[in-house]
């Protein structure tokens, strides 16, 4: 091997080692800078342990790949395989493609920062070096693409989803307008007919009535889901005894009609939660218990309680659960609650009026949360609905009166 080759290859070893040798304090600055560009809390850029873990195997990727020319960041690679994990984890942060371009120039200009002194030290002349500068900008260039590549791959599968889901909905949607408006029409013909009795009008009259309403909820719910993509800065958070309260007073003229008592448990945590989406998750199962409470019963009842759990160290879930002692849900109807315009009834000897959207919209809010929505079903009868939003702040346990997990990541205050 000739001098320069000696010299060179002496160099990238010399390099690469002082990357790795580094590359916690590299991994550290990348955190705090990624941090302080995005709205999300620090503990939530890299949010567990394993990916934590993986960042600095991004490092040594560059190291190897600095050090070796034999080595090759292709899709195979364990490098790569990591660099697509993080770009998995960016789409379902709601990072955009700006921002992970930004978050690979960053980590190329700390890499360079910390390097650039250390490569002062060194005889290599300026040529080796600058093959050593274009060996690592290439490495970062790689992993950027990998990171990219598989961003823009979940993206556009969420784009045909929601394309698919909006086709579906549209037919859904045009099908319940037009029942809705024919039923009005006819409704509002034959009160024109003189032949009709008073009683016939008054049915007449009922039904015109009844399908207005159902327009205007169903107006309403469509407006509630084009909020649901709304821009984060926009939420306004407040305690969840307050938007279960707020739930309480918009439902509390229809339990009253319906005999139904609204309960609120003494003991619900006192933890923030997004203001618009805990009520309007709220207020939907509210509307539903009070909707099918049993008519045959004095004592109708729903209740609203929460619980703040820790599954495990890295991660936090405020359960929030509304349970009635209604007719319940019929067990072939169960599986398809949470779907749009589904009514577990229709067809029954229970008839009730609805767009069928109230719980596929809870569900649509908790999951875009970072939570989930479901519903159980008691063997003393009833039905009990639940949402759980994830926790992430380190004053809810606190609040709470739980004790967190010891060496919990990801527990930033936002």
């Amino acid at each position: 091997m000739s001098v320069s080759k000696k010299s060179e290859q002496s160099t990238r070893l010399f390099l690469a080692n002082e990357l790795r040798r580094n590359r916690e304090e590299i991994v550290a600055r990348w955190l705090d800078r990624i941090s302080a560009r995005v709205s999300i809390a620090a503990g939530d850029v890299f949010p567990t342990h394993d990916l934590l873990n993986h960042v600095p195997l991004l490092i040594d990727g560059i190291a190897d790949f600095l050090e070796r020319s034999d080595v090759d960041l292709n899709d195979s690679s364990p490098v790569t395989a990591k660099a697509m994990e993080l770009g998995a984890l960016r789409h379902a942060q709601g990072f955009d493609v700006y921002q992970i371009l930004k978050e690979d120039e960053i980590l190329a200009n700390i890499i360079f920062s910390l390097l650039r002194p250390i490569a002062r030290t060194t005889d290599a002349d300026a040529d080796v070096l600058l093959t050593c500068w274009e060996r690592i900008s290439q490495a970062i260039e790689l992993i950027r693409q990998a990171t990219v590549t598989h961003f823009l791959r979940l993206a556009a599968e969420r784009v045909s989803e929601r394309e698919e889901r909006l086709r579906l909905f549209n037919r859904m949607v045009s099908h319940e307008l037009k029942n809705r408006i024919g039923a009005i029409r006819g409704g509002a013909h034959m009160l024109e007919e003189d032949w009709i009795d008073d009683n016939q009008r008054s049915r007449f009259h009922q039904m015109v009535l009844e399908n207005a309403a159902g327009l205007q909820k169903l107006l309403k719910d469509l407006e509630s889901l084009s909020r649901l993509d709304s821009d984060s800065r926009q939420r306004r958070n407040v305690l969840l005894p307050q938007a279960a309260a707020e739930a309480a007073r918009q439902l509390r003229e229809v339990a009253q009609t319906r005999n139904v008592e609204v309960k609120i448990a003494p003991d619900l945590p006192p933890v923030e939660v997004d203001a618009a989406a805990a009520e309007l998750c709220l207020a939907n199962f509210l509307s539903n218990a009070i909707k099918y409470s049993d008519p045959d019963r004095n004592d109708s009842w729903v209740e609203i309680s929460g619980t703040l759990t820790y599954p495990s160290q890295d991660y936090g879930e405020l359960i929030v659960k509304v349970r009635d002692n209604g007719i319940g849900v019929p067990p072939n109807a169960r599986a398809k609650l949470f779907e749009q315009f589904y009514r577990a009834h229709d067809g029954g000897t229970v008839t009730q009026e609805g767009s069928g959207l109230g719980l596929s919209i809870v569900r649509q809010t908790a999951e875009a949360l970072g939570g989930r929505a479901w519903a159980e079903f008691p063997d003393e009868g009833g039905t009990v609905f639940a949402f759980a939003f994830p926790s992430r702040r380190t004053d809810d346990a606190a609040a709470a009166g739980t004790k967190r997990p010891e060496g919990e990541v990801g527990a930033a205050s936002e």
